[in-house]
């Protein structure tokens, strides 16, 4: 029952926002390496963004790993699609792939 809870509430997370970054800690306070690496890449994309901080609910940090099959943090989603972490991030960021895939996503350009 839990986890499908957990799991409604997660795709309702997903589904709800163009991009969405599960992290630990918050876009101006990263607590690791790699969800601060992925803020600056959504960063230099300058696009719309939303953040879930998976040390604030332990229900969410353990249901997003099974949500994508995906064992660590950050994850990245996009229009609902689960792209990958940070190394995935950076990687597409650097071959413009991940600039590509918003763009043709139609997310919208930070004001």
């Amino acid at each position: 029952m839990l986890q499908t809870s957990t799991n409604a509430r997660l795709t309702e997370i997903v589904k709800g926002n163009d991009v969405v970054l599960f992290m630990k800690g918050t876009p101006l306070f990263p607590q690791c390496g790699f969800s601060s690496r992925a803020i600056a890449i959504l960063e230099r994309l300058n696009v719309e963004y939303s953040t879930v901080d998976v040390l604030q609910d332990q229900e969410v940090r353990q249901g997003i790993k099974a949500f994508s099959d995906w064992p660590t943090i950050p994850q990245l989603y996009v229009k609902g699609e689960f792209v990958g972490g940070s190394d995935i991030m950076m990687e597409m960021f650097e071959t413009g792939e991940l600039e590509t895939l918003m763009a043709e996503s139609g997310v919208a350009h930070a004001g």
